[in-house]
């Protein structure tokens, strides 16, 4: 019910940077990041610096930008040739979130940083200025509130906070010290796979109840029949025939553990 991520290293790499565009407007690239940096160059927000450094090395005409406003938490709003347009996150965490957890931000950064950061990725809840010894103590504190904590971290500091929580989640690239003591690793650092971590997580225990009930349900009732404990009832079965629905629950129980190879991320 309640989900911890580190900050540096696995909500941000360190510093800020356009790792990847992906287009779905009918812009051009060089059409969308000039409004996109012409919107950002009236914002004092950390991430609007790279846009505007985008801007300078790749000699982009900015164009002329009204009625700009801040939207807390979400980004920004502006007017470019009587169009309004906004810029801001996928809300990637509203994945986790729709899903009745509750998402803590763990940093060591000052509580000033850490906000800003937060604010942009949608996150109410922040621990601040934690020192690195420090973290496994407040993995610690919210589990004696009762809280079944998810872990998500890639540092060394890391590791202690991921081997006390109930489930530690690191990535492939993390360090080998994260990767060795999580319970879980990601094969990249998509955190929205995190979701279809915890909806394959429900499959598979449904999956494990329906096999325990398909193979006591065969069990109890063939074995008794078997026994001839039914015969009064003139119900009797051959024991190699009851042999034989014994094999049957074996494979009840495997083509059904088999179904999850269906499973669909939403």
């Amino acid at each position: 019910d309640t989900i911890v991520f580190d900050k540096t290293g696995t909500l941000t790499y360190g510093k800020v940077e356009i790792a990847k565009i992906h287009n779905y407007s009918t812009y051009s690239e060089k059409e969308l990041l000039t409004k996109v940096a012409s919107i950002e160059n009236k914002s004092s927000h950390p991430i609007a610096k790279v846009f505007k450094k985008y801007s300078e090395e790749n000699n982009l005409v900015l164009e002329n930008v009204l009625n700009f406003q801040n939207i807390e938490g979400i980004g920004i709003t502006a007017e470019i040739e009587n169009k309004k347009i906004y810029l801001g996150n996928n809300k990637l965490l509203a994945k986790l979130k729709s899903a009745n957890k509750e998402i803590i931000m763990l940093t060591g950064d000052n509580l000033i940083y850490a906000t800003t950061i937060a604010q942009t990725l949608g996150i109410k809840n922040i621990i601040a200025n934690v020192l690195p010894q420090e973290k496994h103590k407040k993995i610690k504190d919210l589990k004696e509130e009762g809280k079944k904590v998810m872990m998500i971290g890639d540092g060394i500091n890391d590791a202690p906070s991921l081997a006390l929580a109930d489930i530690g989640v690191s990535f492939t690239n993390a360090t080998d010290i994260a990767v060795n003591t999580a319970d879980v690793v990601l094969l990249n650092d998509n955190l929205s796979k995190i979701l279809t971590l915890l909806n394959i997580s429900k499959k598979t225990i449904k999956n494990i109840k329906q096999n325990l009930f398909w193979a006591f349900c065969y069990n109890i009732i063939m074995i008794q029949v078997a026994m001839g404990l039914f015969k009064g009832f003139h119900v009797r079965i051959n024991p190699m025939l009851a042999s034989m629905f014994m094999m049957l629950s074996s494979l009840t129980v495997i083509f059904n553990a088999l179904s999850l190879k269906r499973f669909k991320e939403k």
